[in-house]
């Protein structure tokens, strides 16, 4: 039932993503009723009670007929207020339209659940309202949802955490990569002091250390590598930089493979390719330093080819694990297609630099950089 699970993942601080702008407040609104009920499905859904409407709802959702699901659901949530089943449907109505990409009647119907009830459901309701500002762009409305529900002593515990990690999610997406490091330490201090942490579902807490490899390698992208312009000794230091905050996003990733949730170890495993993929991608395309003669220039050269096809095989073999691990978990999300896309490239290009493939040529990769290994006992030698 997270549907932020795959989605926010999906995104999870992946790519700049420009806010949707909002419709006016005149034009959030459902389809005219009248007119609903003049279409084939309106036809079929007139008259019914709200009884034989939940009905028709569970059996579309079920079968993932969402319009259907959400047009039962909808007509219980606007001609039924005083059914048992109007909370119910007001929820259900809002996942049938997040299932079709319709953030904002799916917002409406979260609103509507969390300002009209009390209890478990509200809440779960304030979760989904946050998740569709987030798809909608609306991230300080997002944001201010998630510090009321973080803020409130009366949550379970894996939703105290669920809060926190999402808003550090938002915060990160927002540019706030100090803010959302925060809050994602947070939910993690939450999870260690929970002594029964082992019956929690490690979905969240997951998340968390994922977002804050996500964090790093924001970092780490934000250190250029020039030649051209910068001297040996700062692009020495610059080089050094880039790599000590590589092993930094790369140890938070390792902690979210040995939390065991499949899910979150395949974006792990593929992200921590995409990092000796995107240094790979740095050292080939910056331009040469200036003054180099021939000699030199070919030693420089020979040098750089060395330590990509160190990147690029470390990349495949990582690659190569997460996919193989997907497999065994049935892992099914955006990361695994990401994954493949990335090794076919890198195989090309390991190819066309004329290395011969193989772990050796890159060295041994550290045992938690596979998915499908047992966690090892002690940490990443590098960490934050």
């Amino acid at each position: 039932m997270r549907l932020l699970a795959s989605t926010l993942l999906a995104a999870a601080c992946a790519t700049a993503r420009g806010p949707a702008a909002p419709p006016p407040p005149e034009e959030i609104r459902f389809a005219d009723p009248a007119v609903v009920e003049a279409t084939p499905l309106g036809v079929e859904l007139a008259g019914k009670n709200d009884e034989e409407l939940f009905a028709v709802g569970t059996a579309a959702f079920a079968a993932g007929d969402f319009p259907r699901a959400a047009a039962a659901f909808g007509r219980i949530a606007d001609l039924f207020p005083a059914s048992r089943h109007h909370p119910a449907a007001l929820y259900d109505a809002g996942l049938a339209h997040q299932r079709q990409g319709e953030w904002r009647l799916a917002l409406e119907r979260f609103r509507a659940l969390e300002r009209g009830y009390l209890g478990p459901d509200a809440d779960e309701a304030s979760f989904r309202v946050a998740e569709c500002r987030w798809h909608l762009g609306e991230l300080a409305e997002a944001r201010a949802g998630l510090d009321g529900l973080a803020s409130r002593e009366d949550l379970e515990p894996l939703d105290h955490i669920r809060a926190l990690t999402w808003r550090g999610v938002v915060e990160l997406d927002q540019g706030e990569a100090e803010a959302a490091e925060r809050s994602l330490r947070l939910a993690l201090h939450a999870w260690n002091q929970r002594g029964d942490r082992e019956r929690l579902d490690d979905y969240f807490p997951a998340q968390a250390q994922y977002t804050l490899g996500e964090v790093y390698r924001r970092h780490f992208q934000a250190v250029r590598l020039d030649p051209s312009r910068d001297g040996e000794e700062i692009l020495e230091k610059a080089l050094e930089l880039k790599a000590e905050l590589l092993l930094s996003a790369q140890g938070h990733y390792l902690r979210a493979i040995r939390m065991g949730n499949p899910d979150w170890a395949v974006a792990a495993g593929y992200r921590i390719g995409e990092l000796y993929d995107e240094l790979h991608a740095h050292l080939t395309g910056a331009a040469l330093p200036p003054g180099l003669d021939a000699e030199a220039e070919a030693a420089y050269r020979a040098e750089l080819a060395r330590k990509v096809r160190v990147l690029v095989t470390k990349a495949i073999a990582v690659y190569e694990r997460t996919l193989d691990a997907a497999q065994r978990a049935r892992v099914e999300n955006v990361f695994v297609e990401r994954t493949q896309a990335s090794l076919d490239r890198m195989k090309r290009a390991l190819a066309l630099s004329g290395a011969a493939a193989g772990p050796e040529a890159g060295g041994p990769l550290p045992p938690d950089a596979d998915p499908s290994r047992p966690p090892a006992a002690d940490g990443p030698r590098r960490a934050p």
